[in-house]
């Protein structure tokens, strides 16, 4: 049963730092990022394991791993203020051009990122093009350009 708990209680703390780290920081994964994840499974592994790596004790913590991911998935289907606080919503970073500032500084996106989305998705090449930029729940920049906006390239 401590097993269950310990994996419970990791899973819990896990997810709570990553919620914390942002959606930009998880969707651009840096060296340092990819690193600072590394380090985390391994704590984490540690934390569930400790000295007990027998395969029983490894079969019930990444049976209830599962589970408990399983379970959220469904609870953010069904019960629609889990998946606002496990995943948050959509900010909108620019709204008819105007740029949201405190917006795009607590979400820690640069203008560069935002031109950059705007590129990829729709060739565009300044602000000035942008109705709206959002970032969504998974990290990346949704670019809704003005109608009469036409694409470079």
């Amino acid at each position: 049963m401590e097993t269950i708990i310990k994996a419970l209680a990791i899973y819990a703390v896990v997810l709570f730092y990553t919620r914390i780290c942002g959606r930009r920081t998880l969707s651009q994964a840096t060296p340092f990022d990819v690193v600072l994840l590394l380090l985390i499974a391994e704590s984490a592994q540690n934390a569930l394991l400790g000295a007990d790596a027998s395969l029983t004790n490894m079969v019930l913590v990444i049976g209830t791993l599962v589970l408990l991911d399983v379970l959220l998935s469904y609870l953010k289907l069904r019960v629609p203020i889990v998946s606002l606080l496990s995943e948050g919503a959509p900010t909108v970073l620019i709204r008819d051009g105007r740029i949201l500032t405190d917006e795009m500084t607590s979400s820690r996106v640069s203008i560069e990122d935002i031109l950059e989305a705007a590129r990829q998705a729709h060739g565009l090449l300044n602000m000035a093009q942008i109705r709206f930029a959002i970032l969504e729940t998974s990290g990346s920049i949704s670019i809704i350009p003005y109608p009469d906006t036409v694409a470079a390239g």
